[in-house]
């Protein structure tokens, strides 16, 4: 199994051709855990998923990223934070990579570098990553990844219209080896008395 030197970049609309071509590549199996993986997937949806991406990240609302080979250039995947929480410094993880792309640590390392990210750029002090408990690969890369496994929630994720429980880990700045987030030495001060 080889290794992949990984980059994750905003994806921009010249890169739609290569994003429609990849998930239709691999959309047996991505079409299992993602809602928006059909078999309806063309080019105007992955135009439309990069326009969204533009406008969201110019929202400072979500965050979302191609995963690249960065030697070859070749799209392997994304990666995003979404559902910020602005007041409580907070936000989701989510990856996916093409079937060629799986056993080589780009999911890792591309979940890795994007909640650097939040936490060194966003500010975050937690990130969330929901995984259905069938999703093996993504259990994998979440335990590779430092995450810490805090239990189960009931119905918190839909995929083809249908709620299903999430295995709901976590990650912290320290899990990656980094400082508090910002913010966090005065969050954690001990209280005023007088």
């Amino acid at each position: 199994m080889d290794t992949m030197n990984v980059a994750i970049r905003p994806l921009c609309i010249s890169d739609a051709t290569r994003l429609h071509a990849v998930v239709r590549e691999s959309l047996h199996t991505l079409v299992q855990w993602l809602p928006w993986a059909t078999e309806a997937y063309d080019l105007a949806a992955a135009e439309g998923w990069i326009a969204h991406c533009a406008a969201a990240r110019a929202a400072d609302s979500e965050h979302h990223f191609g995963v690249f080979d960065a030697d070859s250039d070749a799209l392997l995947g994304g990666v995003g934070i979404n559902h910020r929480i602005p007041a409580y410094r907070s936000a989701n993880l989510g990856y996916w990579t093409t079937d060629a792309a799986r056993g080589r640590g780009v999911a890792v390392e591309a979940a890795r570098q994007a909640a650097r990210f939040g936490f060194e750029r966003l500010g975050l002090q937690r990130i969330a990553i929901l995984i259905q408990p069938e999703n093996r690969a993504s259990l994998r890369v979440a335990i590779k990844l430092g995450a810490v496994c805090e239990g189960v929630a009931r119905d918190a994720i839909v995929v083809r219209g249908r709620p299903h429980e999430a295995l709901v880990h976590s990650l912290l700045p320290r899990d990656l080896g980094m400082g508090p987030a910002r913010g966090d030495a005065a969050d954690t001060a001990a209280p005023r008395t007088d």
